[in-house]
């Protein structure tokens, strides 16, 4: 355990590395040695965020400046296919958490045909991990390159893996209905959305082509050791953070609502930042709002061999930057809940 960490964000302005700044602020063992955003280079990270506290954070400048000699740690909060450019670059004592796609999939090839681009970093796709901490937690340490997972799988991926570890549910036909609130697509999602108004309306995209889909996919195949297509539609909704993926199951091996319940809670139960509803309640995004807990309801079908899930997270926060430092935290064994409540 180190006694202290010296930490780079690289995409410090956008909505992601804003909220790792906050939490990093906080953090007894981080100092944030540098900001890096190309387009706001000598500006203050202040200017971006006013709910920024800490008052000696370093002016805003380009990666280029890093003093490598001086970092244990880089989070890169960036479009995807620029970590990977980075990774190639980093000295071998600097540990990257990255939280784009760049080494979320493992296979090359998938990578290009999901995100549109090359990966030009094939040679570190398997020295990476790809973490949710609490399924994670004992094989961080040993990687160089923490690969944190999108929003949508992670809200997903936190109630099934456990249940399909233990073959309580039928993996053929997994439906996924996910709401986010609009920081989800980031800074610039108006141009993504042109025609639609956001503010006011829900809209359905990435219909049957979301390229968190293949992610989702990987895992839930690589547990369950058969290949598993789940059905998967995203849709914002007008509201700034959050979200809540609704799931439908078919059960298993007489398993049922109920059991499916209590197997989750038991499971979670030493997991601080999963928090399981009392049974068949229905759940809402502003029960974690702002937090790094993830929120998860079992709830009964009118059929027996039919159940929902609803899983809520903050996707800026368990979906994105408090995972990422959850991560460092376990990694560097600290205490895995601090800078995060």
């Amino acid at each position: 355990m180190k006694d202290s960490l010296n930490i780079a964000i690289a995409g410090a302005t956008g909505y992601v590395g804003l909220e790792l700044i906050k939490i990093l602020s906080r953090h007894a063992k981080a100092k944030i040695l540098y900001l890096c955003a190309n387009k706001s280079a000598g500006k203050k990270i202040y200017n971006f965020d006013k709910k920024i506290v800490k008052k000696d954070l370093p002016k805003i400048s380009n990666i280029k400046k890093i003093d490598w000699n001086r970092i244990n740690i880089l989070f890169t909060a960036l479009p995807n296919g620029e970590a990977q450019k980075i990774a190639k670059i980093l000295p071998q004592h600097v540990k990257l958490i990255d939280l784009s796609g760049d080494f979320r999939l493992k296979n090359s090839k998938l990578y290009k045909k999901w995100y549109g681009i090359n990966h030009n970093c094939k040679e570190l796709i398997n020295k990476s991990i790809y973490a949710i901490t609490e399924f994670s937690r004992n094989h961080l340490s040993k990687y160089n390159i923490i690969s944190c997972p999108g929003c949508y799988p992670t809200s997903v991926q936190i109630p099934l893996i456990p249940l399909i570890q233990k073959k309580m549910i039928n993996v053929k036909d997994i439906i996924i209905d996910s709401k986010s609130g609009y920081s989800g697509a980031g800074r610039n999602v108006k141009n993504r959305f042109k025609f639609t108004n956001i503010y006011d309306s829900v809209s359905a995209y990435g219909v049957g082509s979301h390229k968190h889909m293949a992610e989702i996919d990987q895992e839930l195949s690589r547990i369950s050791n058969k290949k598993v297509k789940v059905f998967f539609t995203p849709h914002l909704v007008p509201m700034f953070r959050g979200i809540l993926s609704t799931i439908y199951l078919e059960t298993c091996n007489k398993n049922n609502a109920i059991k499916i319940h209590k197997f989750l809670k038991n499971y979670h139960k030493q997991n601080f930042f999963v928090k399981i509803a009392k049974f068949n309640t229905p759940i809402n995004t502003g029960e974690v709002m702002n937090t790094n807990y993830c929120k998860i309801s079992v709830c009964k079908n009118r059929k027996n061999n039919k159940i929902i899930i609803i899983s809520a997270i903050d996707n800026l926060i368990k979906g994105a930057s408090g995972q990422a430092v959850q991560n460092m935290n376990v990694a560097f064994k600290y205490k895995e809940t601090m800078g995060l409540i």
